[in-house]
């Protein structure tokens, strides 16, 4: 990972073919509405119809309060019906992402309900999650699903009447209930040969092809290059490549650490069996000792990265096990 990052970083140095990271950009450089046509590009490709960019979200904009649970929302946009489509872009890897997903979308739909307002006003919502880290196992990079109601005995489709479809002007329940798309970007490894795959190779390998005809990467080539960016823009770049460089190594850490850790735990224990039971006690209160001591220096060096990074304290805590006091200390 380290070496693909590092020769990512040389190559859109050198190379007019080369961009930078969508993630990063979506952040940093593309706020502004004239570059609201590379959303809609990647959107429009995905749903497979015309959307028209509402507005880019800051991180925790749609954060009420400090006590109100996170839901960094990046993009919000709609199609012709007036429909939702929200779009978060994430990097680091969360095991409760899929709740994330669920009370996201609760989130969008009671925020654009008026207190009063009938429920037949609800909007359906697209759920649209771009992951730059590995979520759930299966072969295929792009997942997409929606809440079904079949027949427990019979296997039938629950489908609305006339008088229904008429009144609450919609077809069936699909109609209603939200959507989801999980792409998983570092799933993707084929050829380009449609204006998908043409976005998920920019996604994941920062490539853009010269004569491409996808919608929105056009317009991204003219963006993105690494150089016509701003000697300031490369310099916050280069830094957030070196920081993913560093995390990316921290975590591989920890993961063989805690590997080795486990091996030794259980070849100890099976010596010990038959021992005393003081001194068995004895070496495990060391044992955990000394790793809280370790775990205690990795927390505080993952938490310095990704207070310099600008995440909440809220998430630091969660990641490292560290308390708010703690972190606002750092």
């Amino acid at each position: 990972m380290e070496n693909k990052m590092k020769e990512t970083k040389k190559e859109a140095k050198m190379s007019h073919n080369k961009y930078v990271r969508f993630d990063w950009a979506a952040k940093n450089i593309l706020r502004n509405k004239a570059d609201f046509v590379v959303f809609e590009g990647l959107i429009s490709v995905l749903v497979k119809e015309k959307v028209s960019i509402v507005e880019l979200l800051e991180s925790e904009s749609n954060q009420e309060s400090r006590d109100d649970k996170h839901n960094r929302v990046d993009i919000k946009a709609v199609n012709s019906k007036g429909e939702i489509i929200i779009v978060e872009i994430q990097q680091s890897r969360e095991i409760d992402y899929l709740q994330r997903m669920l009370y996201g979308v609760a989130k969008v739909i009671t925020e654009h309900m008026k207190s009063g307002k009938a429920y037949e006003n609800v909007k359906k919502v697209f759920s649209i999650n771009i992951l730059y880290f590995n979520l759930g196992e299966g072969t295929d990079y792009l997942y997409h699903g929606q809440t079904i109601l079949t027949g427990v005995h019979d296997g039938d489709q629950l489908e609305l009447t006339e008088y229904e479809r008429e009144d609450l002007k919609v077809v069936s329940p699909l109609d209603v209930f939200p959507e989801y798309y999980i792409i998983r970007v570092n799933e993707f490894d084929k050829l380009a040969t449609d204006p998908l795959e043409e976005w998920m190779r920019y996604l994941k390998d920062e490539y853009i092809s010269p004569d491409t005809a996808a919608p929105g990467l056009k317009e991204a080539r003219e963006r993105l290059e690494y150089l016509r960016m701003s000697p300031e823009q490369q310099q916050a770049y280069d830094n957030y490549l070196d920081t993913l460089v560093r995390d990316t190594d921290v975590l591989k850490t920890q993961l063989l650490e805690a590997k080795l850790e486990g091996r030794a735990e259980g070849r100890a224990e099976g010596r010990a069996e038959g021992r005393a039971e003081g001194r068995a006690e004895g070496r495990a209160e060391g044992r955990a000792e000394g790793r809280a001591e370790g775990r205690t220096e990795r927390d505080y060096e993952i938490a310095r990265s990704m207070k310099k990074d600008k995440e909440s304290f809220e998430k630091i805590a969660r990641y490292t096990g560290l308390t708010i006091d703690e972190i606002k200390t750092l």
